[in-house]
């Protein structure tokens, strides 16, 4: 019997996106390799894996068959929207894409936004996974005064 998993470690995210893939064993191994998600529970024959993070995070992937596809599938998917994800730490991460030569979409930098009457900083880069799903991996660098120079 083919163990299928359950209910995820981390409990349910409030929020679990579900990507719609060409290749579910594609995308298992870039969330799994590249970004260090874990198989929570799987429905294989429906070509269904629910990934979680340690961190938390929380994902479905799910190969396409038509179902619940709102227009053209063109190249790169999921186009006008970029998935968030934040570490601890970027190291694992940044070692994983080198380990497995992964083409990074933006390179590494750290940025400070403003955020009310404060500035919130964080190092980031981007990534696009398989299917060309645009993901951010960030870490938080914390909260600062804003310059008095950029009012």
């Amino acid at each position: 019997m083919h163990e299928t998993g359950g209910v995820p470690k981390t409990g349910w995210a409030k929020l679990a996106p579900e990507l719609h893939v060409n290749d579910i064993g594609a995308s298992v191994a870039f969330w799994r390799n590249i970004l260090g998600f874990e198989i929570a529970y799987q429905r294989p024959e429906e070509k269904f894996v629910y990934l979680e993070h340690s961190e938390g995070h929380q994902v479905m992937l799910c190969e396409r068959h038509g179902r619940w596809e709102t227009g053209p599938f063109d190249y790169p998917l999921g186009r006008g929207v970029m998935f968030q994800l934040y570490f601890k730490s970027l190291e694992p991460a940044l070692a994983a894409v080198s380990a497995h030569a992964w083409p990074i979409y933006h390179e590494l930098r750290e940025v400070w936004r403003r955020a009310g009457d404060q500035e919130t900083g964080q190092r980031e880069f981007f990534l696009q996974d398989p299917d060309g799903y645009l993901i951010m991996v960030a870490q938080n660098l914390g909260e600062r005064a804003i310059p008095h120079d950029t009012v």
